[in-house]
């Protein structure tokens, strides 16, 4: 696999990144297209497929990792995985395009540690494991339960932050989104060894 660069977002759920990759793919000039994800968990409220996720049965999943389809996977809770399709990426840079993700810590870190060079890898670090609880809370798609799940998660995310190429603290989200911007059309018009 050779193609464009890669920019990966990653966060405890409810830091903002998923806003602040609208934000990027909004922005013409960055030549950004989103990877959809794959999932084995069910479909959410208005989520649709291939646009939201590829939403893969549990044994399907199961076949393409055994089938070596993805850049990247893991399973976030059990039996609910999420992963990145080869295919996804090759069709986007086919396209033309710099590929953005918003995936979780540990796959956004196997993405950028198989393509170091082609890729700018993101933290984006919310206020407080409060504030997240409060955000978490405010979506209302979700259980206490599995709210708590993903604070107790967060926890061993944020130790990750210095693994990333980037910190953004989403303290503030004007200047996030900025800061965002500056980051990815810096490095987008840095080249690489790749190109």
């Amino acid at each position: 696999m050779k193609g464009g660069k890669l920019i990966i977002f990653s966060a405890p759920s409810g830091s903002g990144k998923t806003t602040i990759v609208r934000h990027l793919l909004g922005i013409e000039e960055l030549n950004l297209a989103f990877s959809v994800s794959a999932t084995s968990r069910p479909k959410r409220g208005k989520e649709k497929q291939g646009i939201h996720y590829y939403f893969l049965s549990l044994s399907d999943f199961k076949n393409n990792i055994k089938s070596d389809k993805f850049l990247e996977w893991e399973e976030v809770y059990r039996d609910n995985f999420y992963g990145t399709l080869k295919s996804e990426v090759e069709r986007l840079w086919a396209e033309g395009k710099n590929v953005i993700f918003d995936i979780d810590v540990a796959g956004g870190l196997r993405i950028k540690k198989k393509f170091p060079d082609q890729t700018l890898a993101v933290f984006v670090k919310p206020p407080s494991i409060d504030e997240l609880k409060i955000r978490l809370k405010k979506r209302s798609t979700e259980s206490d339960d599995k709210i708590n799940m993903r604070i107790a998660k967060a926890s061993v995310e944020l130790a990750t932050a210095p693994q990333f190429d980037a910190v953004i603290k989403n303290y503030d989200l004007d200047i996030a989104l900025k800061e965002a911007e500056e980051l990815v059309a810096e490095f987008i018009n840095r080249p690489t060894e790749a190109n």
